[in-house]
């Protein structure tokens, strides 16, 4: 609801039992309620405590809760209230009664409701009037700074002089293709497509009026020193915060389970990468980087074992980027891990595009960037930089993102981080982005903790499900998917560890030790990690599909999981990520046991039709229609026992693991490579002529999307095996080739732009 006029009714939430009664109080109240109506308010009664609580978590859209309170219910009403303030800590409450009952009220209930209403005292006019003004009052304050100002100028339809050329969306209605897109979107969209010269609105460049009070906003919200919009994408908020840090020649250290956006800004900033490897366990998961790496003697010695960094008359890393949380959910300790950088980098720098909720659940306490209270925040620490994709995991528009930063040693003043904004940034951004970002911080302020802990139950709600299912089939001999994750939680209240099914709702969703991954568990196949050191996230979810021993070695039965993806997609479902024995689902703040319900129906249908052996042209009839005589007769267990086979064979699992357990040998930087690029220096070059070459280009596999080579790297054997295995994985199973960025394909072969020789 926004303080202009809107086209949506104030809607009040009216909980008084027994409203119907012939009783003095009961007619009061109703005469209240018709009062309120004819001010054009829509008002919701509800006869039952238990009824509004469920009411009020809903519909958002309630701008004021009136709560009938008698002492025959009053520790119910309390509960009631608190509950409401769990959901909104700002909506107007008021308490109704025919008698004074207000001395008998609790000091933390009265401090919880917004004012104290006796309907046999006051006339109900002007009841209805101090109730109206508190919803004004709240509408007032309800919207953030850029989208307030946003909405309140797309309502001034002002003859526009300036950009866009659509001016508001009219230009539209001068053809019939330009109208039915007008249409398809609403008029308000394009009213809120506006130009840099709306001054009413500031500027993203120099951070201006709304728009520079928006950022001060998220700022406050997100607990950092400084905020900054960005309408690009964490790839460019990536590129904005080490163009900002790091100069030609400068080390830096680099996550090599990076997003190919950290490549870029090397390339762009001409900074010398020095890598830090991450684990891998038996499904080629990407695991941490283990603590004994960040130390100062480690990497001392990766920068003398780089020979482009070992050579450099300062040998200090300059910045470092660590990937948090992974693609596949591992959260790390960010104190351990800053305290442990500390000693030799002072900018810290988490990419954290798909993490942006963390600082809103007590849950990821100590595992995101932002995690340690602004006001007393050490200033002899390192800077800390979080970007985040706000339109990942949170409620943005596409492309809309945020750079935090956490000021302390070596802090990048605001006119030299600015200088790099300005670079990477359009001067005709869209506002409605900027707008969306505001909007979430706000949603985040309000409501951050009780949406991502219903994220969070709707994930375990799934898993345990999964688990239990698992465990029923594997007992009656049967198979069935599972759930990367614990199999195996500690349960305090019964001093003993249950299997993951079995435990508590509560415990899983608000207990962080039920995630923790401890050494040498099987589950997740990373070893002796470091007790604590890494979290598994719980709404980030990886089925497994059966096929992979604990040994990393292939069993004797197994189903691909890119062969459970087609599947799923011909059912209107979109996997997040598929690896050979992983499909990742997330679970959003838009995720409901409607939806993941109707996900565990098609997982059941895969078993039905793979133990059926249902013909391909019945249950993936996309696969069918791309070669039908080739699929003529096969059904859906030949298929896939064909493609286990051929991996199997391939050894695609196994070369992927060791194609990324080591690193190749730079002969130069990602910027010296890219010049041989655009020298045209360059020529594209098959599998067989690669080894012992120098890629010009990175050379990315999805999944896992992390890259294989960087620019200026050495062909290694390790990577080149893995690349040849996946070429003739595609050649055979042209349905399900892989996307590789950096690798052009030509008749079925690879072909990678390489350095002349």
């Amino acid at each position: 609801m926004i303080d202009i006029k809107d086209p949506f009714k104030v809607k009040i939430l009216l909980s008084y039992d027994n409203i119907y009664d012939n009783t003095a109080a009961s007619r009061a109240v109703r005469i209240l309620k018709e009062d309120l109506k004819k001010e054009d308010a829509e008002v919701i009664v509800s006869e039952h405590l238990q009824d509004t609580i469920e009411i009020f978590e809903s519909d958002p859209s309630i701008g004021a809760v009136m709560l009938g309170f008698e002492c025959v219910n009053c520790q119910n009403t309390y509960q009631v209230i608190q509950d409401i303030r769990k959901l909104n800590k700002r909506i107007p409450i008021f308490l109704m009664s025919s008698k004074n009952f207000a001395s008998d009220i609790p000091t933390d209930i009265l401090e919880q409701v917004s004012d104290f209403i006796w309907l046999l005292e006051d006339t109900l006019r002007f009841i209805s009037g101090r109730v109206q003004s508190a919803i004004k009052r709240y509408n007032k304050n309800l919207l953030p700074p850029m989208f307030k100002a946003l909405a309140k100028f797309a309502k001034v339809h002002e003859y526009s002089w300036h950009t866009p050329g659509h001016t508001g969306g009219t230009a539209f209605l001068k053809s019939a293709v330009g109208r039915d897109f007008f249409n398809f979107f609403g008029e308000q969209i394009f009213r809120s497509d506006l130009s840099i010269s709306v001054d009413e609105l500031g500027s993203m460049l120099d951070h201006s009026g709304p728009i520079g009070e928006s950022e001060k906003y998220m700022a406050k919200v997100f607990n950092a020193s400084r905020s900054y919009h960005v309408t690009n994408g964490t790839s460019t908020a990536n590129k904005i915060v080490l163009t900002a840090s790091l100069k030609s020649g400068d080390i830096c250290l680099c996550d090599r389970n990076c997003h190919k956006s950290v490549e870029h800004a090397m390339t762009l900033s001409g900074a010398v990468p020095v890598y830090l490897i991450p684990t891998r366990n038996q499904y080629g998961i990407i695991g941490p980087i283990l603590p004994e790496s960040l130390t100062k003697s480690s990497i001392k010695e990766s920068i003398n074992n780089n020979p482009i960094a070992r050579d450099k008359t300062d040998k200090t890393p300059k910045h470092v980027v660590i990937t948090n949380s992974t693609y596949d959910g591992l959260c790390y300790n960010t104190v351990w891990v800053r305290d442990l950088l500390a000693d030799s980098v002072h900018r810290i720098h988490f990419d954290e595009a798909w993490y942006g909720y963390a600082h809103f659940n007590p849950i990821y306490h100590n595992r995101h960037a932002l995690t340690e209270d602004l006001k007393t925040y050490d200033k002899s620490k390192p800077t800390i930089f979080a970007t985040q994709s706000t339109h990942k995991l949170l409620a943005a528009f596409s492309q809309a993102s945020m750079i935090h930063i956490l000021d302390g040693k070596d802090s990048i003043s605001h006119e030299r981080f600015n200088e790099s904004l300005m670079m990477h940034s359009s001067t005709s951004p869209f506002y409605p982005i900027i707008a969306s970002n505001d909007v979430s911080a706000a949603m985040m302020e309000e409501h951050g903790q009780t949406l991502t802990t219903d994220a969070i139950k709707e994930a375990v709600y799934f898993r345990k499900t999964v688990a239990r299912i698992n465990h029923e089939m594997t007992n009656a001999g049967e198979w069935f998917f599972n759930v990367w994750q614990p199999e195996r939680v500690y349960d305090p209240k019964k001093g003993a560890s249950v299997p993951f099914y079995e435990a508590d709702d509560e415990l899983l969703t608000k207990n962080p030790d039920c995630w923790v991954l401890h050494p040498n568990d099987a589950w997740h196949g990373f070893g002796a990690i470091e007790d604590g050191y890494v979290m598994l996230d719980p709404i980030k979810v990886s089925i497994t599909t059966p096929g992979v021993m604990p040994d990393a070695s292939l069993a004797d039965f197994g189903i691909p999981a890119t062969l459970l993806t087609a599947y799923l997609d011909s059912r209107g479902i979109v996997v997040e990520k598929t690896t050979d024995f992983t499909c990742l689902f997330l679970f959003s703040f838009g995720v409901t046991k409607g939806k993941w319900g109707t996900l565990l129906n098609a997982l059941f249908e895969f078993k039905k039709a793979y133990d059926h052996n249902v013909l391909l042209n019945i249950c993936l009839p996309k696969i069918y229609n791309q070669d039908k005589t080739k699929y003529e007769t096969m059904g859906l267990k030949d298929l896939s026992d064909s493609m286990f086979k051929a991996m199997k064979e391939i050894e695609t699992t196994k070369k992927l693991s060791a194609a990324f357990s080591e690193l190749p040998t730079p002969q130069m930087s990602p910027r010296e490579a890219y010049e041989y690029l655009v020298a045209g220096k360059v020529q594209s070059l098959t599998l067989d002529e690669m080894q012992g070459r120098t890629v010009a280009t990175g050379v990315v596999p999805y999944p896992p999307g992390i890259p294989l080579l960087m620019p200026g790297e050495i062909v290694s054997q390790n990577a080149l095996s893995y690349l040849k295995a996946l070429e003739k994985f595609d050649q055979t199973f042209p349905e399900f080739s892989h996307d590789t960025h950096g690798v052009e394909v030509k008749d079925g072969s690879y072909h990678i732009l390489c350095l002349q020789g």
